[in-house]
């Protein structure tokens, strides 16, 4: 293992979600997961052991809030950075999140596409924030390697123009709407049209929830987060 890897906890008290997070950061070149726990207390014995770069934090845990959890690990001095894995969209807690040094805030849930992005874009903050800066063009980059917008790739069969005018759509109607009302409005098929709709709800900027009739299954209807915090990526709807 190189010592130049970035070593990853992953704290989740989800085990399916901790070993799906854990199995995404193994995909992005130059990141190791040392491991995968669920509690605070499990956290706290792997970081006294064992060399941790990162922690991939969850927020709610059996044994306490993971901001509280951050902040003493930097009252103790302790190096490793953190980037907070959450469905809270607070933004009380963002700004909190933010004021103790958190280096990145994902939503759950999210496609791989999403940390792959924010793991890499945490690997040029680290690259460029080694040694001293020649001056204040050196400082700007740093914090822009971690702040500047940078949309994810998109997983095959998702087109950014297509994408934009899902969301766009999606945005404008508070009450919702079916991948049939969707198709039928964006000139697409119910089919990729429903697509597009899981998409979003993948990257947690939408949700859905069936509504029954009086006879059949059960429709979904997907409506716009309108309260997801900026910077939750679609993968590359620019324009919402």
């Amino acid at each position: 293992m190189s010592t130049s890897e970035v070593r990853v906890l992953v704290v989740e008290d989800d085990p399916v979600a901790a070993d799906a997070h854990a199995l995404y950061v193994g995909r992005v070149p130059g990141f190791t997961a040392v491991g995968a726990v669920h509690s605070l207390a499990e956290a706290t014995r792997v970081l006294e052991r064992t060399r941790i770069d990162l922690l991939l934090l969850d927020l709610t845990l059996p044994d306490g809030h993971g901001l509280r959890f951050a902040r003493r690990l930097r009252a103790a001095g302790h190096p490793a950075d953190v980037i907070v894995v959450t469905s809270a969209r607070d933004l009380g807690v963002v700004r909190e999140s933010v004021s103790l040094g958190v280096v990145q805030y994902v939503l759950k849930p999210f496609a791989f596409p999403t940390l792959r992005e924010r793991l890499l874009r945490y690997a040029e903050f680290r690259a460029s924030a080694a040694g001293e800066a020649a001056g204040q063009d050196d400082v700007d980059r740093a914090m822009a390697a971690l702040r500047s917008p940078r949309p994810a790739e998109l997983p095959k069969g998702i087109g950014g123009p297509t994408l934009d005018r899902v969301a766009a759509l999606l945005r404008a109607a508070p009450e919702g709407l079916t991948a049939g009302g969707t198709a039928e409005a964006a000139g697409i098929s119910r089919i990729t049209a429903r697509r597009y709709l899981e998409h979003l709800v993948d990257t947690g900027r939408a949700d859905r929830t069936p509504r029954y009739g009086q006879v059949g299954r059960p429709e979904l209807h997907y409506r716009w987060l309108a309260a997801a915090p900026a910077g939750a990526s679609t993968g590359s709807v620019s324009k919402v």
